[in-house]
């Protein structure tokens, strides 16, 4: 039987709030991606660490830009400006530029995506503002301490996740894995996440006590850029998976875990 360890993306805060802890949180995202692989094969477990990286009820609607702290505003229009084929925010106010690009993904890809790019943006830059923060160090941790309670074969580390996973095995080299599988990664987002991770991908690459590392990505994931994939980025990525996880669905944990070249990956 496969030991598979889930590393989540952003958003999960809710199941802290509704299970009332960490450890019951873990549990609920761990039996909904189970839920969404359907193999009794498999042991399946999540890693929870979304409550390090909660800063309270975000203020003002969850729609605006306004609402995220400068650098996270800074983050957002660096990362439109590499989705679109031509740069066509205008200088000016941090904010006003915030909007602008909130606004563009709102046109082209619906009002949740830009929800979702905001809140995208909170967590990002939550966690990876300072190479030292506490927060980030509490998230590494709770993902070492999983890894070491449960010491799976496998690695599924989803959006965020796949940043916390990486940076964890590289902090924790004591975990030996088969397998690491990246979905819907934004670890080579150029300007918003490369350049600021730790170890950077000039002298990182497949963590020391990784065996393979495949990485999935929907032809249509906002999140997972550039298009090239983590190859051309990181050393060690055996194979960059183009998928396509449904004409909406282009990045939940649960799309990926559905398609089917995720479920042969995992064999």
């Amino acid at each position: 039987m496969s030991r598979i360890l889930g590393v989540h993306g952003i958003g999960k805060y809710r199941y802290h709030r509704a299970a009332g802890s960490a450890e019951g949180a873990a549990a609920a995202l761990g039996a909904e991606w189970a839920g969404h692989l359907g193999d009794p094969r498999v042991e399946l477990a999540v890693a929870y660490y979304a409550h390090h990286l909660h800063r309270g009820t975000p203020q003002g609607p969850e729609d605006d830009p306004a609402g995220l702290e400068p650098e996270a505003q800074e983050l957002l229009v660096e990362w439109v400006e590499t989705l679109q084929p031509v740069p066509s925010i205008a200088q000016g106010p941090r904010t006003a530029r915030a909007r602008q690009a909130a606004d563009w993904l709102t046109r082209n890809f619906g009002a949740a995506a830009r929800v979702f790019a905001i809140a995208f943006c909170r967590e990002v830059h939550t966690y990876l503002s300072t190479p030292d923060s506490p927060r980030r160090m509490l998230a590494r941790r709770a993902v070492a301490d999983a890894l070491a309670a449960h010491r799976p074969t496998i690695v599924i580390a989803h959006s965020l996740g796949s940043v916390v996973a990486y940076e964890t095995l590289w902090a924790h080299p004591e975990h030996d894995v088969d397998l690491l599988i990246t979905i819907g990664s934004p670890l080579a987002m150029p300007g918003v996440v490369l350049p600021r991770l730790l170890p950077g991908a000039d002298t990182g690459g497949r963590p020391p006590r990784v065996r393979r590392w495949l990485n999935i990505a929907d032809v249509g994931d906002i999140v997972a850029i550039p298009r090239s994939g983590l190859g051309a980025h990181f050393a060690g990525v055996e194979r960059d998976i183009t998928t396509t996880i449904g004409d909406w669905d282009f990045h939940t944990a649960g799309g990926y875990l559905r398609s089917p070249d995720l479920i042969k990956a995992i064999g």
